[in-house]
């Protein structure tokens, strides 16, 4: 029989539920495919002659995705949501409940409901392989899993690494699934139905019983013993607090509904669980973070060009600073070759252990093997002249900022790379066009402004000149997605669009300070906002001799809008230049930390103006939508979700908040200046 999305087949007494939705590049538990589901699972508790039973995807690559999340954007009232999570649960539950022994076939992404309906299985069998991704990352979307998830996974894994999976939303590979007893076994693609059929045919019962692989008396205790729950869950509410700044609902009510239901049965674990799930669904900040996921969702598919891309094998690097060892290691990370270049061997060796300490800390945070490291390290080489240039596809320049420095580098590149070969510029501000006067094929021209770290930031400005073409372009977008960037293409124009934005914010909290403002109270708004960090520990984090170069080169460009303080210029003289010092706005050393006192005193006649948390609020961030109006007047990006995933992802705008532009009010219910 075929139900649209789901068909049936039983064969030598076995059940087999394919899921695959006509026209759809994923399976996703829409309300329709749940009624589906519904009916099928009613026909098979009905049948008498069933040996087990078979949840398999036709999809390439996917078990199943989640929930529809376009119906959860739409819901519009908390009942309404708690209804159609009990509604999923009333399926699951039947499916849970058939009386033959059921095993889902993992072949790829399994998540939010997909995982829901795994674990409502007897069984599960994954494939080997990068693919597959396990997890139920509902908390990332201002939601908690609602079809069960919140008591079937923990009570299949443990409460302390159920509440991990939960609260991080991050997903398991096959292997890390099933170390922790996620999945039973694993599978290659090809073998994935006939070793289901066969791991049914060897277990003939239904599953009796769950225990944890819990691993240590430490852990055995934070689970089975009610005092090791408690304390669990008073440390993991205060790390949810401490990471979320109590900005994010959804872990603190997974929390709470994960441990209040761990120890009972599960049908009052899903009733809390629908109830919690209802509360949320409908709440701003579960709207707003749906938002941006479609949001990042449509960058990531962007193409931006319809021209198409060429290929990029081998890489260089113009530039062993912290920005150029960081960006040869990005390249290396990903299989590239990259030959790194700077004036001597001293400064080479400083772009090295750049490159090393982020390969380092990610075998730290147990990210990589050691093997990846050395083949990673060993992708790098490097130079003194322009030896293997002429053998590279793309050379990225990182140099200094200093528009003569640039530009007989770029004089240099011309006569040094291929005619094919692609030249960008990792200037923060500088014109592209400018810098690009020497160079014969003005067409392969292109910046691509990484953010620091270049590890961890996840967008990538690629500046377009007017003399781009559009095959550089198409390559460039493909290249920085295939480093697992999100790229945005901008005019060439001072600051482009991330750093011209940000600048008028950090110029008005500096304002605010000669005003009589303390820069720990700005800091701390700021903070309360949901910006990772306030404007003067951001400065601190850049380098005062960075920011404030930048800062006086947009206000030679762009003029008084862009006024610089005269506090920025005399932290700069005092080369009281941040973090990379020990001491900035704040103090940095080992035996010396807090804030800076003496930043005061550089003050000239400091003002004593009298201004409310919702005043300083709403200045600064007036001063960031203004400029954004602005840069999209004048082109330099072409429309306002270029802005909002500029500022999410170049600065950490907080994505609960839904965006720079999504918000026509302040938090606070003021209409915006400007």
């Amino acid at each position: 029989m075929n139900n649209n999305s789901l068909s049936l087949k039983i064969e030598n007494g076995f059940a087999v539920i394919e899921f695959d939705q006509p026209e759809a590049k994923v399976n996703v538990l829409s309300s329709a495919v749940m009624k589906e589901l519904a009916g099928i699972i009613a026909q098979l508790a009905s049948m008498s002659d069933l040996k087990g039973l078979l949840v398999v995807s036709k999809k390439p690559d996917i078990f199943i995705a989640g929930a529809d999340i376009k119906e959860i954007e739409n819901i519009a009232s908390s009942p309404e949501a708690e209804a159609k999570a009990q509604e999923g649960q009333r399926i699951l539950n039947a499916l849970e409940k058939l009386p033959i022994p059921s095993i889902a076939l993992i072949n790829g992404a399994c998540l939010g409901g997909g995982l829901e309906l795994a674990l409502a299985c007897d069984y599960r069998l994954a494939c080997f392989g990068d693919k597959v991704k396990i997890g139920l990352p509902e908390v990332k979307l201002g939601i908690i899993p609602g079809f069960g998830g919140t008591k079937r996974l923990p009570r299949l894994v443990g409460l302390s690494k159920g509440l991990q999976l939960i609260l991080a939303g991050e997903a398991v590979s096959a292997s890390e699934a099933l170390k922790i007893g996620l999945v039973d076994g694993l599978s290659s693609q090809n073998r994935l139905l006939e070793e289901g059929l066969q791991f049914l045919k060897s277990h003939p019962k239904k599953r009796q019983g769950y225990k944890p692989k819990i691993k240590g008396w430490l852990n055995k205790f934070l689970d089975r013993n009610p005092l090791g729950r408690a304390i669990l869950k008073s440390q993991t509410r205060k790390f949810v607090l401490r990471t979320t700044k109590g900005h994010y609902p959804a872990p603190l009510k997974a929390l709470e509904t994960v441990t209040a239901n761990y120890a009972c049965g599960l049908d009052g674990a899903l009733e809390s669980e629908a109830r919690a799930f209802g509360e949320l669904a409908v709440g701003e900040i579960c709207k707003n973070l749906i938002s941006v996921f479609y949001l990042v969702e449509k960058y990531k598919k962007a193409k931006w060009s319809e021209a198409k891309p060429g290929s990029i094998h081998k890489c260089a690097v113009l530039g062993a600073g912290v920005m150029g060892g960081g960006i040869a290691q990005l390249f290396s990370a990903y299989g590239l070759p990259v030959r790194m270049k700077d004036i001597n061997y001293q400064a080479l060796g400083r772009g090295l252990k750049q490159a090393k300490e982020v390969y380092d800390y990610g075998l730290k945070k147990k990210k990589i093997r050691p093997n990846q490291v050395i083949m990673g390290m060993g992708l790098i080489s490097t130079a003194t002249d322009y030896s293997g240039f002429a053998n590279t596809d793309l050379v990225v320049e990182a140099v200094v900022e200093d528009m003569k420095i640039k530009q007989a580098v770029f004089s240099q590149l011309d006569s040094a790379v291929s005619p094919r070969a692609i030249i960008a510029s990792n200037t923060s501000c500088l014109s592209v066009e400018r810098m690009s006067q020497g160079v014969q094929n003005k067409e392969r021209v292109i910046g691509m402004h990484f953010f620091n770290p270049v590890h961890r930031m996840p967008l990538v400005e690629l500046i377009r000149t007017s003399h781009t073409s559009e095959e550089t372009i198409a390559t460039m977008v493909e290249f920085s997605k295939r480093l697992g960037k999100t790229p945005i293409v901008v005019k060439d124009s001072c600051g482009f669009l991330v750093n011209r934005i940000l600048l008028p914010y950090l110029n008005e909290a500096g304002f605010m300070l000669e005003e009589g403002i303390s820069f720990e109270r700005i800091d701390k708004i700021m903070q309360e906002f949901g910006m990772p960090m306030g404007p003067f520990t951001l400065m601190d984090e850049i380098g005062l001799d960075i920011g404030y170069k930048v800062a006086c080169l947009l206000e030679e460009n762009l003029g008084i809008r862009l006024k610089v303080p005269q506090i920025f210029k005399k932290v700069y003289e005092q080369k009281w230049l941040g973090k990379k010092t020990g001491k900035g706005f704040y103090l940095r050393k080992a035996k010396e930390k807090g804030p800076n006192k003496e930043i005061y005193g550089l003050l000239s006649n400091p003002q004593k103006t009298v201004l409310s948390d919702k005043d300083i609020l709403n200045r600064l961030l007036s001063k960031m939508t203004n400029e954004a109006r602005l840069c999209l007047e004048e082109k330099v990006c072409a429309e306002p979700s270029d802005v909002d995933i500029g500022m999410i992802m170049g600065i950490g705008f907080p994505p609960f908040r839904g965006g720079l532009m999504r918000t026509i009010k302040t938090p606070d219910g003021c209409p915006r200046e400007g």
